[in-house]
Order: structure tokens, then sequence, then C-alpha cells
């Protein structure tokens, strides 16, 4: 944990108070509340932090006080992949981290990750909100996981310490932190620069080191988790988007009431909406905020030449795989 994740708080020691019942068994007396714990690794100023909270306000109220959620940010529970695992065996309830990470588990969410998928936000919601984004969080059940909404991590730009990034020449020989996402990894392979897979909650770490030259994410969460201290270039390639599916613990969420099932679901679909607008409603004022902390920008990178470099085979690679069914209908709703 770097000195931009201050919680207070010791991930072993938050873990190992277990997790409290989703019900409360008495006779007589008045049952207490179910507590919820709901880890995601983003700063305490970014919009996951802001939407979780609203999510955990919208839960309490829609249930009458019976179901209390409890948000921890800045990986206070773990790394990306520590969160997903706990939630899965049970240690944890709910976690929200990028699509990348659940790959591994349902690998066909690959294909949200593929570089210049979507054209803009309109469609990402159309393709989110509706059947395709109800079949792909499906995926994630085998897992003993409840995906209940899709949020967002966003629109994915380039930033490192070594040059401005114009081109897709550009990119060849920097060291690169990316996902674990095999979309991701193929791309920058593709571009001739070293991805570097490692979770979020390192990655500030790893700049400030030089272990890795850059890293890709939205303008939001660079400037919120002050990435500008430790870069100097940013691109805005918007070479990719990444989603976000909130899940919970399947086995507890499916022995809760239906009521109290209902009410998460809509307020995790509410809040989706809601943190998806937090970001574009910022992303012009963070833009501003990171020039103002020094950071030069490529406002208008070539990004034809990248879509050139990437896009054919990465999806083909795909499509050899698992198929075209998703890919194509995400494609025919962007047409």
């Amino acid at each position: 944990m770097n000195k931009h994740q201050k919680t207070g708080l010791s991930r072993r020691s938050v873990l190992a108070a277990g997790t409290v019942s989703l019900f409360a068994i008495g006779t007589g007396a008045k049952a207490q509340a179910a507590k919820l714990r709901f880890g995601h690794p983003h700063p305490e100023s970014d919009s996951w932090q802001k939407a979780a909270l609203e999510f955990a306000n919208r839960v309490k109220t829609a249930t009458n006080g019976a179901v209390e959620v409890q948000v921890f940010p800045n990986g206070a529970l773990g790394s990306d992949p520590a969160m997903i695992n706990a939630v899965r065996g049970g240690q944890l309830d709910i976690c929200l981290t990028g699509n990348p990470f659940f790959t591994g588990l349902a690998p066909k969410l690959n294909v949200l990750d593929l570089p210049f998928l979507f054209k803009d936000r309109k469609q990402v919601a159309a393709v989110l909100d509706g059947p395709i984004g109800d079949g792909l969080r499906k995926e994630l059940e085998a897992s003993n996981l409840k995906a209940l909404a899709t949020w967002e991590v966003g629109w994915r730009n380039i930033t490192n310490n070594k040059r401005a990034i114009e081109k897709a020449d550009d990119m060849k020989g920097l060291k690169i932190r990316t996902t674990p996402n095999p979309a991701h990894v193929r791309a920058f392979q593709l571009l001739g620069a070293v991805p570097t897979p490692m979770a979020f909650t390192e990655l500030f770490s790893a700049l400030e080191n030089g272990t890795v030259d850059g890293q890709e994410n939205p303008v939001t969460l660079i400037l919120n988790a002050k990435f500008f201290e430790v870069q100097k270039n940013l691109s805005l390639t918007q070479h990719a988007f990444t989603t976000a599916p909130l899940v919970i613990n399947k086995p507890k969420f499916d022995a809760m009431p239906e009521a109290q099932r209902a009410a998460i679901v809509k307020a995790a679909q509410e809040c989706a909406v809601l943190q998806r607008k937090m970001n574009e409603d910022s992303e012009s004022s963070s833009l501003d905020a990171l020039k103002k902390n020094g950071m030069k920008v490529v406002e208008k990178p070539d990004r034809d030449s990248f879509a050139k470099v990437v896009t054919v085979e990465v999806r083909k690679e795909f499509v050899d795989k698992f198929g075209s069914e998703y890919l194509d209908q995400i494609v025919k709703i962007g047409a």
C-alpha cells in the first residue's frame, strides 16, 4: 500500500473479522441488520467510492435498515484478485473491480476488453444494460459470483515517463502496466511494448520505482490516483473501454429474502448508471487538472495507427477461442 492508499485499516485484520451472517435469528427480539462488506481498489475521491456509498444508502433505505453495506476503498481488503477470491469463498460479501480481472474465471467477458470495440458511451450502455450484459454477467455464476450490475472504469489512455505517444510506433520498447486480460496484453505486444500485468493496488509504487515506464487508465482515475506525481506524459488514445462488474457471493445472495435481493439488484443497476455519468461529467475537468499538475498531453494522437495494428488480430484470436456471437452483437449495436 503506497502513501496514497491511507485507510488506517489492516487488510488482514479486516478479512480476519469474517463475514457477518446475512440473517439474525431471534425469537421475539428485534433482528439485527445484515452487514455486507463491499471492497474496491480505487481511491476515496473516485466515482467508485461515491457511487458505492450511494449504493449502500439506497440498499439501507429500500430494506428499511435490514441490510447495511459497509464500503472499504483503496484496496483495504486486498488486491483485485484477492478480493474476487474472497467473495468467491464467502470471506467478503461484495467487490467491484475491472472486467479484466474476471476473465480468467469467465473468458467470454474478454469480449468487452477488445481494443477499439466501443464507439461511444451510448453503445456501451446499450451493451451493458441489455441482453448482452445479462448474458455476460451470467458467465460468472459458475464461480460462485452473482454480478449485480456492470459499472465502469472508462476509456483507457496511455501515460509514461519516456516520451510523448503520438502514433503506434512510439509504443515500441515501453514497459507498460496492463491488466491481466489477454486482449490487453496481446494488444501491447503487437504494438511492440512490454506489457506487465499487475494489480491496481501495486501500480503507484511500480510507477514511482520505475518498475514500469507507464500505464493506461481513464483520465478520471489517473487524477484520483495521483499518477501525475509519477508520470510525465499522457496520450488520449482511448484504445479500449473498461467495464467493472459489481459482484456478490452467490450462495449468500441466493439465501436472502426475495425482497432484499430485489432491492440490492435495483440499487446496483441504478448506481451503475449514476457512476458512469459521474465519470463522463468529470472527464473534461480531470484532464484540465492533470495539465495544471504538469502532465504533457497529446490530445489527438493517431488513433488509426493503433487500431490498424491491434484490432483485426486481437479480435481474430478471441473469435477463434470463443466464437463471434457476442462480438457480432456488440458491433451491430455500434453500427
